[in-house]
C-alpha cells in the first residue's frame, strides 16, 4: 500500500509534551454528552452544587488544560492556587504504558504515582467522601476533583494518552521491561507520540480525498510536520466532526446521544473504573499504531530550553484519516457516556 511519507521537522520551535488530549472541541464533546445524560438526575444536582452559576460539564471540560498557561485567557485566582498546590499537575493527564501491553498495572513500566489512572482514582474518592491523607495526597477539594475528573475522562479515552511508543536505536517499536531501560541510548521515549513526526503536506493531500471539507479552510501550517500525538489530539476530532456533518461540540454530542450507542458498562467499585478505561485505551492504541512504521531519526533542539532530543520520520497508510477519525468518534462518545455513568455511580 502506498504510504503517507512522514518526515522529521528540522529545527522545530517547540519541545514535545503530552499536552491537551482531544483539544478544546473534543473535551467539550465529552462534557456535553455527560451533561445530556445526567440531566434530571441526582448526579446533575450534585454537579451543579460544585459548579459556579452558568457553568456546565461542557464549559469546564478544558479547565485542567487551561491552568497550564494563558491560552484560555488570564489565570483566575482559583487556577493559580491549584497550580501552586500541584506542581506536577501536567503529569496528571496521561500514563505511558507500552502500547503493545494489554493491561495497566500499578508501578508498571511507564506508570507513575501522579499519572492519569492514579489521579482519577483519587478524584473519585474525594467525590465519594472516602478520601484520606494517603488517598488524596494533593488535597483536592470536591470542586477541583470534579474539574479534574471531567477533563481526565476525556484524556483517558485518547489512546495515545495511555498507550505509549518506545523506539529502539535501530528504529523499531519495542517494549521496555523497566523504566531504567528507557535511556535515550538504546531505547527512546517518543513522548506519547510527540516525537513521531507526520508530513503535514502529505496528510493534507490524503485527507482532502477522504474527509469532507471544512466550512472554513484551515490556515496553512507554519511547520512541515505534525506530531503524531497532536494529530490524535485535534486533527482526528476535526475529521470526526466533519464526517458526521456536525459543526459544534454540542451538535456532535446531541448526535451521539440521539444515535443511542451501545457502550460497555464499567463494573465493580467506581474507583477501579479508570483502570478498566486505561485497559480499553490500550486496546485502541494498538489500532492507532497499526500499520504505522518508524523511519529516519534526526535531532531537534527546543528554543525555550535548549534541550536536544530525537525525533523520527514515520509512515501511515494513505487512508489513515478514515479509520483514525472513526476511532476518535467512538472514543469521544465512549468518554462522555463513561463520565456520565461515573457521576451517576458516585451520586445515585
Amino acid at each position: 500500500m502506498k504510504k503517507l511519507a512522514v518526515i522529521a521537522a528540522i529545527g522545530a520551535a517547540f519541545i514535545s509534551t503530552n499536552a491537551a488530549a482531544w483539544g478544546n472541541a473534543g473535551h467539550r464533546v465529552v462534557g456535553s454528552i455527560a451533561d445530556k445524560l445526567i440531566k434530571g438526575s441526582n448526579a446533575e444536582k450534585q454537579v451543579q452544587a460544585l459548579l459556579q452559576p452558568g457553568e456546565s460539564l461542557e464549559s469546564i471540560a478544558n479547565w485542567a488544560d487551561c491552568v497550564k498557561g494563558t491560552y484560555c485567557g488570564p489565570q483566575s485566582p482559583e487556577m493559580v492556587e491549584y497550580v501552586n498546590a500541584n506542581p506536577q499537575h501536567s503529569e496528571y493527564h496521561y500514563t505511558d504504558v507500552p502500547f503493545q501491553l494489554n493491561e495497566y498495572h500499578d508501578h508498571g513500566v511507564g506508570t507513575a504515582d501522579v499519572d492519569i489512572v492514579q489521579t482519577m482514582k483519587q478524584a473519585v474518592l474525594v467525590l465519594q467522601n472516602k478520601d484520606t491523607p494517603e488517598t488524596n495526597p494533593h488535597k483536592f477539594s470536591k470542586r477541583q476533583a470534579l474539574l479534574i475528573l471531567t477533563h481526565l475522562a476525556g484524556d483517558i479515552h485518547q489512546p495515545l494518552h495511555v498507550g505509549a511508543a518506545f523506539v529502539s536505536k535501530d528504529g523499531k517499536f519495542v517494549v521496555p521491561k523497566t523504566h531504567e531501560e528507557i535511556d535515550s541510548l538504546n531505547i527512546f521515549d517518543s513522548r506519547g507520540g510527540n516525537n513521531l513526526q507526520m508530513d503535514e503536506a502529505a496528510l493534507a493531500v490524503s485527507s482532502a480525498k477522504l474527509i469532507p471539507p471544512a466550512d472554513v479552510p484551515p490556515e496553512a501550517s507554519k511547520f512541515p510536520t505534525k506530531p503524531f500525538h497532536s494529530y490524535w489530539d485535534t486533527t482526528v476530532v476535526d475529521y470526526a466532526m466533519r464526517r458526521t456533518s456536525k459543526r459544534t461540540p454540542e451538535q456532535f454530542a446531541q448526535w451521539a446521544v440521539d444515535s443511542k450507542p451501545t457502550i460497555a458498562a464499567s463494573t465493580g467499585e467506581v474507583a477501579s473504573w479508570p483502570y478498566q478505561w486505561a485497559n480499553d485505551a490500550l486496546v485502541v492504541s494498538k489500532q492507532a499504531y497499526a500499520d504505522v512504521s518508524v523511519g529516519a531519526a534526526s535531532k531537534q533542539t527546543s528554543r525555550s530550553t535548549g534541550e536536544s532530543y530525537t525525533v523520527w520520520a514515520m509512515t501511515v497508510p494513505d487512508n489513515y484519516p478514515v479509520p483514525s477519525s472513526a476511532i476518535a468518534r467512538e472514543q469521544l462518545v465512549k468518554g462522555g457516556y463513561h463520565l456520565a455513568a461515573m457521576l451517576q455511580k458516585i451520586w445515585p
